[in-house]
């Protein structure tokens, strides 16, 4: 099970690249967990510039190996300590939410947004999707538009298709 943890501090988080099929990816930690991963050019994403690199940090390489098997089609669920103290109560809320969607399951905002209890906090939830900052490990990827359309995913639409086509759910 993925655990969930209390306020660090910004100046704790280290960071290193990491490279994927769909592109450049940054992975953050924190001395409570995994607290991002970005695509490069993804939206929404932290200034990183006063982060260290630490390319050998335990988490950071357990991170890149998980998503290596995910890339290679070899994983579906992801084992990582996770720290998603950066978001608003309600934030944290809807990436839980998120993190339950098992690999290649989708849905839709509204039907998320009524799985919380807030059927009516749609817009609300789909800017909480946006700003998710696990991308792939919390699954926004999942979430299409009511018609099943995919819409919104801040690491762009083409890599949120690759995404679902990989999980076998297009």
């Amino acid at each position: 099970m993925k655990h969930f943890t209390d306020p660090v501090a910004e100046t704790e988080v280290v960071t290193t690249i990491f490279y994927t099929p769909l592109g450049l990816m940054r992975l953050a930690a924190s001395p409570l967990g995994l607290c991002g991963v970005w695509f490069e050019g993804q939206n929404h994403q932290p200034d990183a510039s006063s982060w260290p690199t630490a390319k050998d940090h335990p988490l950071l390489q357990r991170a890149i190996t998980q998503l290596t098997q995910y890339f290679a089609g070899q994983r579906e669920q992801f084992d990582l300590a996770l720290d998603l103290t950066a978001g608003t109560p309600f934030q944290q809320t809807v990436w839980r939410a998120l993190h339950s969607l098992a690999f290649g399951q989708t849905c839709s905002y509204g039907a998320l947004s009524a799985h919380i209890g807030r059927p009516t906090a749609v817009r609300a939830l789909s800017g909480a999707v946006a700003r998710n900052p696990l991308s792939i490990v919390v699954p926004c990827h999942r979430v299409l538009g009511a018609s099943g359309a995919l819409t919104g995913y801040a690491g762009g639409l083409e890599r949120k298709a690759a995404l679902l086509k990989l999980e076998g759910a297009l």
